[in-house]
């Protein structure tokens, strides 16, 4: 009876897949690893890439960030309770180029059957420049002013508000051939947009915590002619 012969089978060992490593500001990287590497940190909740360089925020403080941005929030929104047909976010990525991934902290657009030029893609993330822009900067030295500020403007942005919380400053630029020009205040200290009629920001009552006075503004802003203009362009486009 002959001996029954055992094949040998080598069993490699199994691939493992390498968690991509977190993201620390000062890296340099495509859009497309810095969104790889995003999303397998989802402890980590807030990061950009600007001009293909990581930035990622120190947490941010009660006094010189939650508090302002929750007054923008604030006054943006109510603007946007008048003008349902527009579209505001929090936070949003927002991707502009293939080096350029942010996240305003407040961005206020209209749609593109309006003429907008930003979109929602197949994956739920912003592309495209928005119409309006509002970041909360801790100085004028921040990178708000400088390197968000250029790619804004270049991507297409037409405005873009900063709040400088050290200088207890204001900015809002709108975009004028190519380049941010200064909206200045009027005889009231109220800066007025020109891209959306009506938005009207009280200066003194932002920085002096007012949020009524911001809104008694606003309010304004809102019942005056050139917006029920704006309001009635917006519902033509839509019923077109």
């Amino acid at each position: 009876m002959s001996a029954t012969k055992v094949k040998h089978v080598t069993v490699l060992p199994t691939a493992t897949v390498e968690e991509p490593p977190p993201l620390q500001s000062g890296d340099q990287l495509t859009r497309a690893e810095f969104a790889r590497r995003y999303h397998a940190h989802p402890e980590l909740k807030k990061a950009e890439l600007i001009e293909g360089v990581v930035h990622v925020p120190s947490p941010t403080r009660h006094i010189t960030h939650g508090q302002p941005h929750a007054r923008m929030i604030a006054w943006l929104g109510q603007y946007w309770a008048a003008n349902p047909i527009l579209d505001m976010s929090d936070n949003a990525t927002l991707r502009l180029d293939y080096e350029n991934e942010l996240q305003p902290d407040i961005l206020l657009r209209l749609p593109v059957s309006s003429g907008g030029t930003s979109w929602v893609n197949e994956s739920g993330y912003l592309e495209g420049p928005p119409e309006l822009v509002v970041e909360i900067a801790a100085s004028s030295a921040a990178y708000d002013m400088h390197a968000k500020k250029r790619v804004y403007s270049r991507s297409g942005v037409k405005e873009y508000l900063v709040a400088q919380m050290y200088e207890e400053r204001i900015d809002w630029f709108v975009l004028d051939e190519g380049v941010f020009m200064p909206i200045e205040l009027d005889e009231q200290g109220i800066l007025r947009s020109q891209v959306f009629p009506g938005l009207w920001l009280n200066v003194q009552a932002f920085w002096e915590g007012g949020l009524a006075a911001m809104l008694d503004v606003l309010k304004v802003g809102i019942d005056s002619p050139e917006h029920q203009a704006f309001i009635e362009y917006l519902e033509g486009q839509r019923n077109r």
